[in-house]
């Protein structure tokens, strides 16, 4: 399945905005391994509706500086909602970055986005080239799904999907596509000029009222391709086996899933 940009809308990108604690949550816990300070210049590839980026405009104060790059125009219009003194975003993607000098941030970060990406080393490649390099080198950091240790949820979704007879994986459904391991990701930041990579995968444990709140928060945040590759009765035979199966894991917190994602930070080299 290829992932659509043409499928997202208004009401998906205002529903994004309010049910993407779990982005923003671990995208902070990122930004404190890059160790990000104030005064620097930072660039949000893939910034969505701007949560994070305010958090991190925040953390840099008014000597320093953030903008934010997303391919989805109604979700940089609602980032800029949010735009202050130091923040900013556009429309933009991250397999090219000519917007922006060589040498021109200390930090970049991708929280959430490396597995929408389809190839992984020339947004890499530009990611190092907008970085400073020599004395001042810059920071790279990354957060995607792990291939080696799907969510939870991917794993409930092929099974639902082999039970009704549906062909495709959870990928071909619209969830988290384009996934790499530690290994490749640790490999691809090498070949693309950054040195000592750092990577860990951290799980997190996620609880959801019902169903319908764990539909709407892969839906919005595949801006529009989860299911989408579906004709509508089988989505919804997918979606009535999934509430059987997600009640399964309901604990007194709601439904039970877990998520495993690769952290990685790494220098860029001299």
């Amino acid at each position: 399945m290829m992932v659509s940009l043409a499928l997202d809308s208004a009401a998906l990108a205002e529903t994004y905005d309010r049910v993407s604690d779990r982005q923003f949550n671990h995208g902070k816990l990122l930004i404190e391994d890059l160790r990000v300070s104030p005064g620097e210049r930072v660039l949000d590839v893939g910034c969505g509706t701007g949560r994070l980026g305010v958090h991190v405009a925040e953390r840099v104060g008014p000597s320093g500086e953030v903008i934010g790059v997303d391919p989805l125009p109604l979700r940089v219009e609602l980032a800029n909602t949010k735009r202050t003194s130091n923040f900013r975003a556009s429309v933009g993607n991250a397999e090219d970055l000519s917007q922006f000098a060589g040498g021109s941030f200390d930090v970049v970060f991708l929280n959430s986005v490396l597995h929408w990406l389809p190839e992984k080393l020339g947004p890499l490649r530009e990611a190092r080239r907008v970085l400073k390099g020599g004395a001042r080198g810059g920071r790279i950091g990354i957060t995607s799904a792990a291939k080696e240790r799907p969510h939870e949820f991917e794993v409930v979704l092929d099974g639902v999907r082999s039970s009704l007879g549906l062909t495709g994986t959870a990928e071909t459904f619209g969830s988290t596509t384009y996934k790499v391991t530690s290994d490749d990701l640790k490999l691809t930041l090498v070949r693309a000029g950054f040195q000592d990579p750092k990577l860990q995968i951290r799980s997190f444990t996620d609880h959801f009222p019902a169903t319908d709140d764990v539909v709407a928060f892969y839906l919005a945040s595949s801006f529009g391709n989860f299911l989408s590759n579906l004709a509508p009765a089988d989505a919804e035979r997918v979606k009535a086996s999934l509430a059987a199966e997600l009640e399964r894991r309901r604990a007194p917190e709601g439904i039970r899933l877990q998520r495993h994602l690769i952290f990685a930070v790494a220098r860029a080299d001299d």
